[in-house]
């Protein structure tokens, strides 16, 4: 592999913690405004088909058609979900939310 080539699959990887910083931040936020709406169901709707809309296109056009590129993606996605469930976690323990207390009890 070249120097070009090591580039590009970082550019990837990045792209791919963009795309689940984008999927996951958005599904917190969802949940989040889902649950005080008057009509949850529209908004988890939506969220969804804009979320997976935009990972799908994202992963399409950064992977190229090739295994190794959407590897990297997708490792970059899975290291966003990790980030987000850390960064939420830390914003609801000091918010001091009910709701986050009583989740982290259940199984």
């Amino acid at each position: 592999m070249m120097m070009n080539d090591y580039l590009q699959l970082l550019l990837t990887g990045l792209g791919g913690l963009f795309l689940g910083g984008i999927f996951f931040g958005g599904l917190w936020w969802t949940v989040r405004r889902g649950m005080t709406s008057r009509q949850p169901v529209s908004w988890f709707l939506v969220s969804r088909l804009v979320r997976l809309g935009i990972v799908m296109t994202g992963f399409y056009y950064l992977g190229q058609g090739q295994w190794e590129r959407l590897m990297v993606c997708l490792t970059g996605f899975i290291v966003a979900r990790i980030l987000v469930i850390r960064l939420t976690r830390l914003a609801g323990v000091e918010r001091g939310n009910a709701a986050t207390k009583e989740t982290s009890h259940a199984p």
